[in-house]
């Protein structure tokens, strides 16, 4: 929680840091129209270009924030990374005199945060995984299974049904606008691995249609469309996704069965 907060946090986290990049502010709707014409949308609809010229700045209105200084960011950056490895020294300090060994810190967070929301995210990793390997002895770098290897007895865990969403279970990705979604998730799901495990040894062509199966499978099951149904935000969008992955999939399966079928036939595979 400590580790996590740190970065989270709305009103703690490093990424609000007034110095930071302001995500909200982009030349796509800030320059003016016949400047930046011939860099937007085809249809000359303003878009987000990527390109931001201001900084979080404070609380106020966005037309206010002021202009976006790198080595300030950078400073900042370096700071939170200091400031972030400081109270993991102490944490780890305080958990190995309670738990009568070394303890381990896991710090998970969205890939999505870093550069997207958090422009200056990468560098803090930078500068922590720097300032981790070069400026101090007591927390190190490891991976679930290298500890595991260290302290192979452990107490087993069922950890509860939960997730980041409202109230912390699944009611985002699980109510009256999306809850439609998963008996076609299921059934693909089902068909998907009795078709994996029919050709084990699939090779070739035959391989590469399982495969793709697969992609279809896995982006059909994105949360973020049953995310989107709940929000109402885009919501045909999410639909048109979730049933072109679906209808897809099953068209590939109906279509590659029968090569499946020729090739059992011919004797290459068992059924």
């Amino acid at each position: 929680m400590e580790s996590s907060k740190a970065v989270w946090s709305a009103e703690e986290g490093y990424p609000g840091d007034y110095n930071y990049r302001e995500f909200y502010r982009d030349i796509g709707f800030d320059l003016d129209y016949d400047y930046i014409r011939p860099y937007i949308h085809v249809d000359g609809t303003r878009i987000n270009t990527g390109i931001k010229y201001h900084r979080i700045s404070g609380r106020m209105d966005l037309a206010n924030k002021g202009p976006y200084v790198k080595q300030w960011a950078m400073d900042t950056a370096a700071s939170h990374a200091a400031n972030f490895l400081f109270n993991r020294q102490k944490q780890v300090e305080y958990l190995n005199d309670f738990l009568g060994k070394k303890p381990i810190v896991v710090s998970p967070y969205d890939a999505e945060l870093y550069g997207h929301w958090w422009f200056e995210g990468p560098d803090w990793l930078n500068f922590l995984i720097r300032k981790t390997s070069c400026d101090q002895d007591v927390v190190k770098l490891t991976t679930p299974s290298e500890y595991l290897d260290w302290y192979p007895r452990n107490q087993i865990v069922t950890p509860s049904m939960s997730s980041w969403g409202y109230k912390g279970y699944s009611e985002v990705w699980l109510e009256g606008s999306n809850d439609w979604i998963y008996r076609y998730l299921h059934k693909a799901a089902d068909r998907m691995v009795e078709l994996a495990q029919s050709y084990p040894n699939a090779e070739g062509l035959l391989r590469r249609a399982l495969n793709q199966a697969a992609r279809e499978l896995l982006l059909a099951q994105s949360s973020d469309w049953a995310f989107i149904f709940k929000t109402d935000t885009c919501v045909p969008y999410a639909y048109k996704r979730t049933r072109d992955h679906v209808e897809t999939l099953h068209q590939d399966l109906r279509r590659d069965q029968v090569q499946f079928d020729r090739f059992a036939l011919a004797g290459r595979y068992r059924i």
